[in-house]
């Protein structure tokens, strides 16, 4: 049997990068979420 995820770079950083969640009043307030936490890593 096959692995169900077969994970590409491309599609994530896409699907959850950066540019992504900047693009949209709700992923712009989810990055000020998370830089206000204090986390590493804001996205993908």
């Amino acid at each position: 049997m096959s692995q169900t995820y077969q994970p590409k770079k491309r599609k994530r950083a896409r699907a959850h990068g950066f540019l992504k969640r900047a693009s949209t009043p709700g992923g712009a307030k989810t990055l000020l979420r998370r830089r206000r936490k204090g986390r590493a890593k804001i996205s993908a």
